[in-house]
């Protein structure tokens, strides 16, 4: 039986012939080499890298040989983010962070290069004589093999210049990822089925000039093919104006609002076709004059020959390459009434760029035919338009959405456009690529900025990932988060320390359980009894530091050689009263060198039966060291000049203990306010010294502040804190924008961070409850992500107070269960549909 349907096979009219040496050949004998590009984060590039990167891709493109294609394909795809709940090892907020994500929809952004060598023929195929409609000839100059060594040669050079930009990175592709392999789809088979899925189904193709069908999904196509449609000036980037201020410029290409800006299932092909440029403007050069001969019968003549002129004079005065170019927005849905959506949100995304929205419906099927990976060179001649590199290159879409770290460690923050979960390592992937040299932090955020979301987000995570996490608080904002996890460790874990009169936190800090008093033990030692000893005004002089330190010395010679001393303050004091001031006598160390009643009398209060004898006198040591999640609430004390800094240094001690015995082990100590405490003159060096040696031990120091006046008078917190945390973390400066030029110069940011910083919530999705933060790395990556959490992690992290004690009671009527608690508080929350704020 003869068939009468009006179809053909795609092997028939399929225009790709091999994939030899990772080069695509066509029937006609063009090679495509092809990359796969990693452009930079959305909102992470300023005008002048637009504009570096702009360089990069032309100084590239001017390698190549003439009659060759420069083809960029970017695709974004609608996706649901499917969540990771099915490993054991998660707690129950991070499954409740994955679920709560759960279909939450974004774009998937994934850019391809594709360079291909054809000829002078085939650079002039018109429409009507595609690989659809005709058969094969190979070209004479396709055989000859220098063409195709000059070619691939000139590749390499393209490779290595837009790599050396640093900005922008293209990696060959090799045949499996072209061709593909049993388990996976290649680059061609993805084009055909309209996906980047790794599983791809082919589909039937309806190709019509009124309708062109993939499968289910309907196409449309907007195409900028003549210079009627461009806008009257091209640049390489815009300003976003959703995210600027009067203070602040947010750079996106000129090309982003068909790019990420557009949110919908579409395909942008861009097009270069370099020509010979010689012939090109001896082409119109003869054009002018023709023009010049008919411009007496018409004006318009008259107006196209001055067009003409003016392009030849660029050309010439400038040294600009004449090429052709072409832009064109694939857009696709199995939804008829959303594909007209579609069709008016890519039309006005265009507009956006100040182009005439193009809908052509005639020439679909060829189009999509010519952007076969590998087929460039079927590309219609009728439908680009003349140009020279640096113009057409402004359309070339500069950025991509935020990529998750190569690395298992990290925390889970959120894309602020997308609204997708986000890997995100601020700690161990920078110190091994360089942009960092210590994992510190620092972290400046007002009242209300969400800053205690996002610590309390960042070190549950780490302590989850197997960190010791030391944290030492003055407002309760860990009190949740700590007593989760002490009920789920069963009391072996998430240990909370408060300062109450009746039971107050006592230490002693001569006292080490390997009886080893290594360099570092001493010079605490030290440090914590010149706090004692002297004002913040009233530096030591160096004589009494001289003899304070031998005392020192000597007092913990007497721990180690007699066994009957037991070690404490108490102790301590007794040994300068009875025996080191007989040690002075003998040395005739003079009254005003070292004043050994003066010292006495000043450190009385500490001694047996003083006001603060409980505080250096523990009888029981606290074991902490295998702990790996401790809580010092300091709230009570944090006025009194007195404890205060020395109950912190102490335990900072702890930490420090930490630090040297844990080996091979995350280390982490989180400082509230309590920072302001220990950078006073007098232990500026306590806190230099843990700031630059918590890095040699796997650790990292992070201090968090509110106030903005308090880094900016701190000359300690500047020359400290700052210069040795290379991770700066700035929550919602708008309030202080007025004044930011200082806070600018102090932390030393760029115009760039600057700019980033002030665009925070500066255009939050009102149907999600987020609050964003800044995180700069070093001085060379910075980006903007947004702290969103379940409800369960609301109620878990939650400072507000009615919050709060509704959870505590809620809790003692469990039972102590208190991830029971979270979990009925955040279900009928949920249930009642209320919203919460962050």
């Amino acid at each position: 039986m003869r068939n009468v349907m009006k179809a053909a096979t795609l092997e028939s009219k399929f225009p790709i012939l091999a994939v030899e040496h990772d080069c695509i050949i066509s029937k006609d004998a063009d090679i495509t080499v092809a990359y796969k590009v990693e452009l930079p984060e959305l909102f992470t590039v300023t005008r002048n890298e637009y504009e570096a990167i702009h360089s990069a891709w032309a100084k590239a493109v001017k390698v190549l040989p003439n009659y060759s294609i420069v083809h960029r394909q970017d695709w974004f795809i609608e996706e649901n983010y499917t969540p990771d709940i099915q490993r054991d090892d998660l707690s129950f907020l991070s499954r409740s962070f994955e679920r709560h994500f759960n279909e939450r929809p974004y774009l998937r952004h994934t850019s391809y290069l594709f360079l291909t060598k054809t000829t002078k023929e085939r650079s002039r195929t018109q429409s009507n004589f595609t690989a659809l409609t005709r058969n094969f000839i190979i070209p004479k100059e396709m055989q000859d093999k220098d063409t195709v060594t000059r070619f691939l040669e000139s590749c390499d050079q393209f490779e290595r210049i837009i790599n050396d930009s640093g900005f922008v990175r293209i990696t060959r592709m090799r045949k499996d990822e072209i061709t593909g392999t049993e388990n996976s789809a290649g680059i061609i088979e993805k084009y055909f089925s309209l996906s980047q899925e790794e599983t791809t189904c082919l589909q039937d193709l309806t190709l019509g000039a009124a309708e062109m069908k993939v499968g289910d999904n309907c196409l449309c196509l907007h195409t900028l093919s003549d210079t009627d449609d461009l806008p009257g000036k091209v640049a390489t980037d815009m300003r976003y104006e959703r995210l600027s201020t009067d203070r602040s410029d947010c750079r996106l290409s000129f090309a982003a609002p068909i790019g990420v800006l557009l949110t919908c299932n579409h395909i942008v092909n861009q097009y270069l076709f370099i020509d010979d440029p010689a012939e090109n403007l001896k082409k119109f050069e003869k054009q002018a004059r023709n023009m010049h001969s008919l411009s007496r019968y018409s004006r318009s003549n008259q107006i196209n020959r001055e067009w003409i002129e003016e392009y030849l004079n660029e050309a010439h005065s400038l040294g600009l390459t004449s090429i052709r170019a072409h832009c064109n927005v694939l857009a696709w849905s199995d939804d008829r009434n959303r594909l007209k959506q579609i069709k008016n949100d890519v039309g006005s995304q265009l507009a956006l760029m100040e182009c005439k929205p193009r809908h052509n419906t005639v020439d679909t099927p060829t189009l999509f035919w010519a952007a076969i990976p590998g087929n460039a060179g079927d590309f219609p001649f009728e439908e680009s338009y003349y140009t020279f590199i640096e113009q057409a290159l402004c359309f070339f879409i500069g950025e991509s959405c935020s990529r998750d770290s190569l690395s298992p460690f990290g925390i889970r923050m959120v894309d602020r456009l997308t609204g997708k979960p986000v890997h995100l390592d601020i700690s161990d992937l920078p110190m091994r690529k360089g942009v960092i040299t210590n994992r510190n932090k620092f972290i400046l955020g007002p009242s209300g900025s969400g800053k205690s979301f996002f610590t309390n987000h960042m070190v549950r995570q780490y302590y989850e990932q197997g960190t010791h996490v030391l944290l030492i608080d003055t407002g309760n904002s860990y009190q949740g988060l700590c007593n989760l996890i002490h009920n789920k460790t069963g009391g072996e874990d998430g240990i909370y320390f408060t300062y109450e009169e009746n039971d107050p936190i006592a230490f002693n800090p001569f006292y080490v359980e390997d009886g080893v008093f290594d360099i570092e033990k001493k010079e605490s030692i030290k440090t914590l009894i010149l706090t004692l000893w002297k004002r913040d005004d009233e530096p030591p002089t160096r004589a009494e530091e001289v003899a304070l330190s031998n005392a020192v010395n000597l007092f913990l010679e007497k721990i180690r050689t007699d066994g009957r001393l037991v070690p404490s303050f108490n102790t301590f004091y007794e040994f300068i009263r009875d025996e080191y001031q007989e040690i002075l006598k003998e040395k005739r160390t003079r009254e005003k060198d070292f004043d050994v009643f003066n010292f006495l009398n000043v450190l009385e209060p500490y001694y047996r039966g003083g006001e603060y004898d409980f505080l250096l006198n523990s009888d029981k040591q606290l074991d902490l060291l295998g702990k790996r999640f401790i809580v010092f609430e300091l709230d009570n004390i944090k006025d009194n000049k007195v404890l205060f800094p020395i109950v912190t240094i102490i335990i900072m001690e702890t930490f420090i203990n930490k630090m040297r015995r844990l080996k091979g082990i995350r280390k982490m100590i989180l400082l509230e306010e309590a920072w302001k405490a220990i950078s006073k003159e007098g232990m500026a060096e306590y806190l230099k010294y843990l700031f630059k040696t918590v890095r040699k031990f796997f650790g990292e120091a992070v201090v968090v502040t509110q106030e903005v006046e308090d880094i900016i008078s701190s000359d300690i917190v500047k020359g400290t804190i700052i210069n040795n945390s290379d991770c700066k973390i700035l929550l919602d400066q708008r309030k202080y924008a007025n004044k930011f030029d200082s806070i600018q110069s102090l932390l030393g940011l760029t115009d760039k961070e600057r700019a980033q910083i002030l665009s925070i919530n500066m255009a939050n999705n009102p149907s999600r409850r987020y609050k964003e933060v800044w995180i700069g790395l070093g001085s060379s990556q910075s980006a903007v992500y947004a702290t969103e959490v379940s409800l369960d992690e609301y109620y878990c992290y939650t400072t507000e107070e009615t919050e709060k004690l509704e959870l505590m009671r809620l809790t003692e009527k469990l039972g102590g269960n208190i991830e029971l608690a979270i979990r009925q508080l955040a279900a009928s929350k949920r249930e009642g549909k209320s919203s919460l704020t962050n």
